[in-house]
């Protein structure tokens, strides 16, 4: 949540010093960083959605084999990306595959949190990383040749790693996410760095879909905004710059089946979730294989060392958990 990789344009407090490694679990790590955000005083009285497709559901091996099928990107929606940071694919996965994957995730949360995410308003942003290791369906989603495709294609990259699959779960009533990039969550010393975000059912409006800002180099305007460890100030500054300045917002939903993918320079949010179902959501990031591990890693990159096991700060970031994801014949 960082405006920029250098952060000098003020004088460092206890309030804005994140040098320190975070020193607490991932789900902890959540639960400050959307105590960031502002939100509306009154939550408002919980939306029913529409009901989720009735489809056939396709067995694992259809899945894996869905996404090891090419996915065809035409030079306009590469230019696309270039220009603004992020953009929205139809149809990458197919519906059967889509609430496959949000059965998987359902499990896999209620095992973790002891709740049902789609049973009442817990009000709470849950997450589970590095799922795919020890989870073989999970397996075929996140290191997807097609989701590698596209990522390395979007990049202009010959050859992209995974750096982290991050299952998110937006529970009903749970307010805003704040403004940010994802240039200081991944401790890299690149900037060719995209995130694959895949709804696991549609979101409608109200259920707070992720929303990007645009052009990419807005970034450039709000370095002067100081990230703050609490309170809302920086979530609020982002805002007000943003509104002075004019900066255009994709707040649009998203159809069942359709990706989203941003650039780690691409500011985004997303609104409170105002209806009764939980905005589950597989994140996977990817980087061009070959970078390194910044020298100085921060509390806001979280628990980097997770991910890449054994490496250290300016190391070339690879581990046995960084596999090749796209081209799919190199080796790891």
């Amino acid at each position: 949540m960082i405006a920029s990789r250098d952060n000098s344009n003020s004088t460092t407090t206890d309030a804005t010093d994140i040098s320190k490694p975070w020193d607490k679990d991932n789900q902890a790590w959540w639960d400050w960083y959307v105590s960031l955000a502002e939100n509306d005083v009154t939550e408002g009285a919980l939306i029913t959605p529409e009901p989720l497709p009735n489809v056939a559901i396709p067995s694992d091996d259809e899945v894996i084999s869905e996404l090891a099928e090419p996915y065809h990107l035409t030079n306009d929606e590469i230019n696309f990306f270039s220009t603004n940071g992020f953009i929205k694919l139809k149809k990458v996965f197919s519906p059967g595959a889509v609430l496959k994957l949000r059965a998987e995730l359902i499990n896999l949360l209620k095992k973790e949190f002891d709740v049902d995410p789609d049973k009442g308003a817990y009000n709470r942003f849950l997450s589970l990383e590095m799922i795919w290791p020890k989870n073989p369906l999970l397996r075929a989603y996140v290191l997807s040749p097609r989701l590698g495709q596209i990522s390395a294609n979007l990049l202009k990259v010959p050859a992209v790693r995974l750096y982290h699959d991050n299952v998110l779960a937006k529970q009903s009533g749970c307010g805003r996410t704040p403004w940010h990039f994802d240039d200081h969550h991944f401790p890299l010393d690149t900037n060719d760095v995209v995130t694959a975000w895949a709804p696991a059912q549609p979101i409608p409006l109200e259920m707070g879909p992720l929303s990007f800002a645009y052009p990419l180099d807005v970034h450039k305007i709000v370095n002067a905004v100081t990230f703050e460890k609490t309170g809302t100030g920086y979530d609020r500054g982002v805002s007000e710059v943003f509104s002075r300045n004019q900066v255009a917002v994709n707040e649009t939903p998203f159809e069942l089946g359709e990706v989203s993918f941003h650039h780690n320079l691409n500011f985004h949010t997303a609104s409170r979730n105002y209806t009764s179902r939980s905005r589950i959501a597989l994140a996977n990031t990817y980087y061009k294989d070959g970078a390194r591990v910044m020298n100085a890693p921060t509390m806001v990159s979280g628990d980097w060392q997770k991910f890449m096991p054994n490496v250290k700060p300016g190391d070339v970031a690879i581990s046995p958990l960084n596999p090749i994801c796209w081209p799919i014949n190199d080796k790891s």
